[in-house]
C-alpha cells in the first residue's frame, strides 16, 4: 500500500511539473488542485502508531531531539559516552553513588582550597567561583509539569481499571508483565541504561528507514486486527462489561 501511494504521489508531481514546463496555459487553480491531491495521497500513507508529526517533533524538537536522532554527532557521542562511563563505574566497578559524590567533593574542594592559598603566595588573583542557585521559576515549572503527568497517568489507570477500554487494559497488563520480567533479570541502573541506549538507537534507525518500517508495520497491524477479531468474537465479547459502560449503553 505504501509503494502504491508513493507511486501515486510521484505521478501527480510529474504531471504537475510536465504541465508547467510544456506550456504556460496551466493556471494556479490546477497547481493548487495538484498540490492538494499530493497532500491527500500523503495523508493516506500508513504511519506507525498513527503518527502525524515527524520523529523530530515527536521527540520534543530542539537540542534533545537532535541528540537522540544524531543530528549533532558530537553531542550525541558525548552523552552516550558519559552514560556508558556512569554505567561502567557503578555496575562493573561496583562504585557507590554516595562514595562517588563525597570523593568528588573532597577532590574539588581540595583543589580550589590549594589554588586559592597558592595564589596569595605567587601574587595572582584567586579563582573566580560563580554563585550557583536554582531559579524559583524553573523549580515551579518542573513541579507543575511533574504534577500534570502524574495526574494524567492516574486518570488513565482509573479509566482502564473501570473497564471502559479492554484493549488498553490488556496492553497495560502485558506491558507491566514484561517490565516485571525484565526487572527480575536486571537491576534499575542496567534497565535505565538499556532504555537510554534504546532512545539513542531506535528513533535514529526509524527516522532513517521510515518507509520500510511503516510498510512492515502496516502488514503487522493488519494481521493483528485479524487475529484480534477472532479472539474478540470467541472470548472477549463474552466477558461482562463494566457497570459504567452498561449504564451508558442503556
Amino acid at each position: 500500500m505504501v509503494e502504491h501511494e508513493e507511486t501515486l504521489i510521484e505521478q501527480i508531481e510529474e504531471k504537475d511539473r510536465g504541465g508547467g514546463s510544456s506550456s504556460s496555459s496551466s493556471s494556479d487553480d490546477e497547481k493548487s488542485k495538484a498540490s492538494e491531491a499530493v497532500e491527500a495521497a500523503k495523508a493516506k500513507i500508513y504511519r506507525l502508531f498513527g503518527r502525524e508529526k515527524p520523529v523530530h517533533q515527536i521527540l520534543g524538537g530542539g537540542k534533545p531531539a537532535d541528540v537522540f536522532l544524531w543530528k549533532d554527532k558530537k553531542a550525541s557521542a558525548a552523552v552516550l559516552g558519559g552514560a556508558t562511563a556512569i554505567w561502567i563505574l557503578f555496575e562493573l566497578m561496583e562504585y557507590h553513588l554516595l562514595t562517588l559524590v563525597c570523593h568528588s567533593l573532597i577532590l574539588t574542594l581540595a583543589i580550589i582550597f590549594l589554588w586559592s592559598n597558592a595564589s596569595n603566595l605567587i601574587n595572582k588573583s584567586r579563582p573566580h567561583i560563580p554563585v550557583v542557585s536554582i531559579p524559583e521559576d524553573l523549580t515551579v515549572k518542573i513541579a507543575l509539569s511533574l504534577r500534570y503527568e502524574i495526574n494524567r497517568s492516574l486518570a488513565v489507570l482509573r479509566e482502564i481499571a473501570l473497564g471502559r477500554d479492554l484493549k488498553k487494559f490488556l496492553a497495560v497488563i502485558a506491558g507491566l508483565w514484561v517490565i516485571s520480567i525484565v526487572g527480575n533479570c536486571t537491576n534499575f541502573l542496567t534497565l535505565f541504561y538499556i532504555v537510554f541506549i534504546t532512545l539513542h538507537t531506535v528513533p535514529f534507525l526509524y527516522d532513517k528507514y521510515e518507509d520500510q518500517v511503516d510498510a512492515f508495520g502496516e502488514k503487522a497491524a493488519a494481521e493483528f486486527k485479524k487475529h484480534y477479531a477472532v479472539v474478540h468474537a470467541k472470548y472477549l465479547s463474552k466477558i461482562p462489561k463494566g457497570p459504567l459502560k452498561d449504564k451508558k449503553s442503556q
